[in-house]
């Protein structure tokens, strides 16, 4: 459960989670704002049509006025016609919304001196007791009265008043806190989908620089996408490949200053013959010997990080057994102690003479090498284990620098200049692996190179199912 947490505390730290916070609310924000303004429309729409209907209704009863005043006023009196009646003298009254008595004046002549004023008290008079009321209702309707007054076409003032049923619709269901919240589900999944495609570029540039800190020489990202990603892909290769160019150049001069030493070597190696002192003269050309090793070897120090081989796809199993009996029948004492069967995308040659190094370095010191191979995860480690001395406490991360040896562990008779290690080392890099060192709990030491592999599904010749 912590490591849970712990990934989803490490995902919310990244730009892909800022990206889909960001979105969750400007999407959900958005969405929601435009609800509340449907909403708000659809109740301005509500008040529009029960402004028009009390036009219509004043307009109607003028009409009816100007053609038939009697017979008007009869049904007046008799309370025969719906939604009008005459006004009531002792009403409360207030001032009408000033858009319905707009549209109340401009549906008027001016000669007619049209006013209206909504009332406030009730507007029945006792029309409806409880021995009238409207069928299906336990109590009088809910209604809107307003005030109206003006001329007729007989020049007559006429004061009548108009009720309307308040019109009220249940509220919108899409304002429910259920709804809401389904909406910001869903804009939160949306998001989350949006922000990982938009990163995806980023993260492919993440890992590329992550193997570039590993490797040497690692494979150009493909340059797809967006014409901006593609611009910053490009530049990455471009960086890259003039590092290795940098790399190149490097070996390219230390190869040319180690050819140009040989002949000055060689002639000095031949006035040192002319010595007459036996044994100054031996002494001399033991030093100039090992002067020409430490010339040679770091010459093949620097070809080590030079990385023109090309990347292939290789048994790792295969490979470390061919390792174990080559080594097997030129005498060495080196076992396989355990196999495993991955695919990895390395560079072989790279490989096996990081493995030969490392498997010469514990055969030489320790006596005897054991292999192991092992998968943790989207890795592999191949383990090389000796019995012998192990590195000295304290100096475990020195042994894999340049000219670097363990003295108070192992002795100098077995001769070498401690490069071993560090050719390892390099070869390693060209690849993308981490070489680490440590001392066995129950004595030796231990060399193990972990670099990932390839899943199935990443594997040539694999074929998704349809």
């Amino acid at each position: 459960m912590s490591g849970f947490w712990h990934r989803l505390k490490g995902y919310y730290a990244s730009l892909s989670a800022r990206m889909m916070l960001l979105l969750t609310i400007g999407i959900a924000g958005a969405s929601i704002t435009s609800l509340l303004v449907a909403e708000y429309v659809r109740l301005k729409g509500v008040e529009q049509l029960q402004y028009e209907q009390v036009v219509t209704s004043s307009l109607d009863m003028a009409n009816r006025f100007s053609r038939a005043p009697a017979e008007t006023e009869r049904l007046l009196d008799d309370h025969a016609l719906f939604g009008v009646r005459l006004s009531l003298p002792n009403a409360d009254k207030a001032k009408a919304n000033p858009k319905l008595v707009r549209m109340f004046e401009q549906a008027f002549e001016k000669s007619a001196q049209p006013h209206i004023q909504r009332v406030t008290s009730d507007c029945f008079g006792g029309m409806f007791d409880p021995v009238n009321r409207v069928a299906g209702l336990g109590a009088a309707p809910d209604v809107e009265c307003w005030d109206v007054s003006f001329r007729d076409a007989n020049g007559i003032e006429r004061n009548i008043l108009i009720n309307k049923p308040v019109l009220k619709f249940p509220r919108s269901a899409t304002l429910e806190p259920i709804y809401l919240i389904l909406l910001v589900v869903a804009s939160a999944l949306l998001s989350f989908f949006v922000a990982r495609l938009t990163t995806v570029p980023l993260r492919r540039l993440t890992s590329a620089a992550r193997r570039f800190s590993l490797s040497q020489d690692p494979e150009p990202i493909a340059e797809t996408g967006p014409a901006e990603v593609r611009t910053a892909l490009a530049t990455f290769n471009l960086m890259q490949q003039r590092v290795r160019d940098g790399f190149r150049e490097r070996t390219q001069m230390l190869a040319a200053i180690a050819h140009d030493l040989q002949t000055p070597m060689t002639r000095l190696r031949l006035r040192l013959e002319r010595v007459q002192d036996d044994e100054l003269r031996d002494r001399l050309i033991a030093d100039l010997a090992a002067m020409q090793v430490l010339v040679r070897d770091g010459l093949e120090l620097a070809r080590s990080s030079e990385a023109r081989e090309p990347w292939s796809t290789v048994d790792i199993n295969s490979l470390i057994t061919s390792l174990a009996e080559d080594a097997y029948e030129l005498g060495a004492p080196v076992t396989l102690a355990e196999s495993c069967s991955v695919i990895a995308r390395v560079k072989p040659d790279a490989l096996s003479r990081c493995l030969n190094n490392l498997i010469e370095n514990a055969v030489k010191y320790g006596g005897s090498a054991e292999i192991f191979c092992r998968t943790s995860g989207d890795m592999v480690e191949i383990i090389i284990r000796d019995h012998g001395p192990g590195f000295p406490e304290g100096r475990i991360e020195d042994m894999l620098e340049p000219f670097v040896r363990g003295e108070s562990s192992r002795s100098r008779e077995t001769g070498g200049t401690g490069i071993g290690l560090a050719i390892a080392r390099a070869q390693a890099r060209t690849f993308g692996a981490v070489l680490s060192l440590a001392n066995h709990s129950e004595g030796g030491a231990v060399a193990s190179l972990r670099f990932p592999f390839l899943r199935p599904d990443e594997q040539p010749g694999h074929k998704t199912s349809s």
